[in-house]
């Protein structure tokens, strides 16, 4: 074989290994942590916190979404719960953009691919811009633009949309004694539900359950950006969407959304576009537009919001990510 072949064969195969490796125990590690804060800070308390009156604030919705990591799509039921309990519309949005773009298992995947330095950039600009939008939209009377519908309040047994995330990961029984101390939650029937599985056990079952549904995802990002790495030559990386290629930010913001590529697989496929060449403004433009919206959420988005709401909404997120992308060149 041609020693030159071999040479980039190796170096694909090398940067493979490295970044599967690394990144299965991030992803592992990080999301067990994330479920053990979740036995404390339930969908419930988040759904509290959001409908009460005490003023709060933005920070706290960000911080919420921050520690309840979904993707895009995943947080349109949670979304229609926080609407049904009439939370504060400014709070619920901020939500909205901060649980994907904030997810800690991308921040730490950042950390460890591109350094703490742009990890923090991509943390702060996400932070603030989801603030900030979800202050102005709601200045702006954005949630008459909420449709009728999507407050209809359907009748479930214990779980509503909101906790479903959560609570179909607990392993539960039913006990027919109401007044039995020391057993938890909701009632139906003269039944408790009570938690048998130890708590430190229990978050085990939902980070493995993500991790495989996210695994293929992260594969197939790690292939992508190791094949770039060992075999797309520099020079057309650089060509297209180097340093001093203005559209190249706008451009990846666009491309980002009908991606949909989770930001998890997309931070190892950007690694081999980077050591390449790519301007690392324009790779966060690529992470937050994939992570941030999706077609398939907007498709979400129809049954809850009217089009001028989900105009915005795709606006927000182009802009945050064009944002950043300038921003860093800037700065950096």
């Amino acid at each position: 074989m041609n020693p030159e072949y071999n040479e980039m064969l190796k170096e694909t195969l090398n940067m493979f290994a490295f970044l599967a490796i690394e990144l299965t125990i991030l992803f592992l590690a990080i999301s067990y942590l994330i479920g053990m804060l979740q036995e404390y800070i339930t969908p419930e308390k988040i759904q509290k916190i959001l409908t009460s009156k005490n003023g709060r604030g933005y920070a706290v919705a960000a911080f919420l979404g921050a520690i309840t990591p979904f993707c895009s799509c995943s947080s349109i039921p949670f979304l229609k719960g926080l609407i049904k309990a009439r939370a504060g519309f400014g709070p619920m949005m901020v939500f909205l953009f901060a649980s994907p773009l904030l997810n800690p298992v991308v921040i730490g995947i950042l950390v460890v691919t591109f350094g703490i330095n742009i990890a923090v950039f991509y943390f702060s600009i996400a932070l603030v811009v989801s603030i900030t939008a979800g202050y102005i939209l709601e200045k702006l009377g954005f949630e008459r633009y909420i449709r009728d519908e999507a407050y209809a309040d359907n009748k479930k047994s214990c779980k509503s949309d909101f906790s479903d995330n959560v609570e179909a990961n607990k392993t539960q029984t039913h006990i027919t004694s109401v007044d039995n101390p020391g057993t938890s939650s909701c009632t139906t029937d003269s039944k408790v539900i009570k938690k048998t599985i130890n708590r430190w056990a229990r978050p085990w079952a939902p980070t493995w359950k993500d991790f495989k549904q996210t695994f293929p995802y992260l594969i197939l990002g790690i292939t992508i950006g190791s094949v770039i790495y060992g075999f797309v030559p520099t020079e057309v990386i650089v060509k297209y969407a180097g340093e001093n290629k203005w559209y190249a930010t706008p451009i990846a913001a666009v491309i980002g959304i009908p991606l949909y590529i989770r930001a998890s697989a997309m931070i190892p496929l950007s690694v081999g576009l980077v050591k390449k060449g790519m301007a690392m403004g324009s790779v966060l433009a690529l992470i937050i537009g994939s992570a941030g919206a999706s077609l398939t959420e907007v498709i979400l988005l129809k049954s809850i919001f009217r089009w001028q709401m989900i105009l915005v909404f795709l606006l927000v997120v182009l802009g945050m990510a064009i944002t950043a992308g300038y921003f860093y060149t800037v700065l950096f």
